[in-house]
C-alpha cells in the first residue's frame, strides 16, 4: 500500500510558504520554491519522528502488538 502525500505551496512576498496537507505540523518557508521543497521533506521526516517518539512514551509499559502498516511516499 502506498499513500502519496500532497504539498500545497503558496507564493508570498518573501518567497514561499509550504506545508504537508494531510500532516500537520509539517511546514515550512524560504525564498525558493526549491528551498521550501527540501525543508519540508525535513519536517516531514521530523513531524513523524516525533510522533514516533510520543507514541512510544505512551504504550511504554503496556502490552501491545507493533507492524508495518503502509508505505508513504514523500
Amino acid at each position: 500500500m502506498t499513500n502519496t502525500l500532497t504539498a500545497v505551496f503558496e507564493k508570498v512576498p518573501e518567497g514561499y510558504i509550504g506545508y504537508v496537507e494531510e500532516l500537520p505540523g509539517a511546514n515550512a518557508q524560504g525564498e525558493t520554491l526549491e528551498e521550501v521543497r527540501e525543508s519540508l521533506k525535513e519536517a516531514t521526516e521530523l513531524v513523524l519522528e516525533a510522533n514516533r517518539q510520543l507514541m512510544e512514551e505512551e504504550i511504554s509499559g503496556k502490552d501491545f502488538i507493533k507492524e508495518p502498516f503502509g508505505t508513504i511516499s514523500t
